[in-house]
Formats: structure tokens, C-alpha cells, sequence
């Protein structure tokens, strides 16, 4: 029986606002702005206390925060099809749901 890992909710939570809030955290050529990199930085402060493990992909999305990175981050906690679908509400609203970003 494998162990599944646990994360803390306020990763989800604080990853939820972000990307529910893309236009306000990306640019437009899909890199994080000032205010998003504050919020990316507490999500890895948070994610490298209780999982170290993961520090080269925090490293990697550090260095270079695009929104490609940032998914890949984001789906270590959380379900890609929910990513995906959080990304399509910030960026459609309501009205279109079924988008492919990758």
C-alpha cells in the first residue's frame, strides 16, 4: 500500500488564488508579475517546509516563473483536470469551461 503525501490546504487555497486571478498575477506573455512572484514565493515557503523534496522544481519555477512552470508546481497538489479548469474560469468565466492550455 503506498503512502500518499500530504499538503498543507493553504497551498491549494493560496494556488486557487492565483490562478483564479490570472490576469491580474501573469502578464501577457505568461510570466508572473511582481505580486504574483509574492504569492508564488509563499506558496513554495510553504510547500518546502513540510516537502523538501521538491526543492529543484521550486528552483526551476523560482528562476523562471512562467505559467507553464507554475502548473507543473500546481499539480503536484492538486488535480491536473481541476488546474485546467481554474485557468478556464479566469480566463472565460463561466461561460467556457473546455479549453486545452497545454
Amino acid at each position: 500500500m503506498s503512502e500518499e503525501k500530504r499538503f498543507n490546504k493553504d497551498l491549494r487555497s493560496l494556488m486557487w488564488k492565483l490562478l483564479l486571478n490570472y490576469t491580474k498575477f501573469f502578464s501577457k506573455d505568461n510570466v508572473l508579475n511582481s505580486d504574483g512572484r509574492r504569492l508564488l514565493e509563499e506558496i513554495i515557503r510553504l510547500l518546502m517546509y513540510e516537502h523538501p523534496e521538491y526543492k529543484a522544481l521550486a528552483r526551476k519555477v523560482r528562476k523562471n516563473p512562467t505559467l507553464r512552470n507554475v502548473i507543473k508546481l500546481a499539480e503536484l497538489f492538486m488535480d491536473p483536470q481541476e488546474v485546467r479548469e481554474l485557468l478556464s474560469f479566469a480566463l472565460y468565466g463561466p461561460y467556457k469551461t473546455d479549453i486545452d492550455l497545454y
